[in-house]
């Protein structure tokens, strides 16, 4: 890979990586671990790709492994969250905020079924290849997501 089309590559996919490391994790520094770990890959990676929509899908797909990857760590599973130092982002209005908050909330497989499908645009069949699971499972994450979302933003909002 020349380094023009790697740059070309990060601008077009950097974002994208992080965001979805980002939502497997819930941990800035891990998001951009994972996003450096599969740019390194991609940059290593001998072979053309076909065409930019088959470079985004191995891209995902390399990302997802490693955020797996990370979360199967005998490290990460000896160590707890740093609590006293959340991350907070910045949103434009307080609606946004509240379902951020509880999309992070969420299970990772809710959480990465929905960012993959919402904010990504992935079908359900591409999803399931993705995260290396059936078509009907990944429909059931989404629907299971959807309903506990609604649940938690209904009760959110009584308070």
């Amino acid at each position: 890979m020349t380094d023009a089309a790697f740059e070309a590559a990060v601008e077009r996919y950097g974002d994208t990586i992080f965001r979805l490391a980002y939502s497997y994790l819930k941990n800035r520094a891990d998001a951009e671990d994972v996003m450096q770990e599969t740019l390194l890959k991609l940059y290593r990676a001998g072979e053309p790709f076909e065409s930019p929509e088959h470079q985004r899908y191995w891209l995902v797909r390399v990302a997802v492994n490693e955020c797996k990857k990370l979360l199967r760590s005998p490290w990460r599973r000896r160590t707890d969250p740093l609590e006293a130092a959340p991350e907070t982002a910045v949103w434009d209005s307080p609606a946004q905020s509240e379902l951020f908050q509880q999309v992070m909330a969420l299970p990772t497989k809710y959480r990465a079924a929905i960012y993959l499908y919402y904010y990504e645009g992935y079908a359900v069949r591409e999803i399931a290849a993705l995260m290396g699971a059936n078509p009907s499972t990944v429909q059931t994450w989404l629907m299971r997501a959807r309903g506990q979302l609604k649940k938690n933003l209904k009760e959110a909002e009584s308070l």
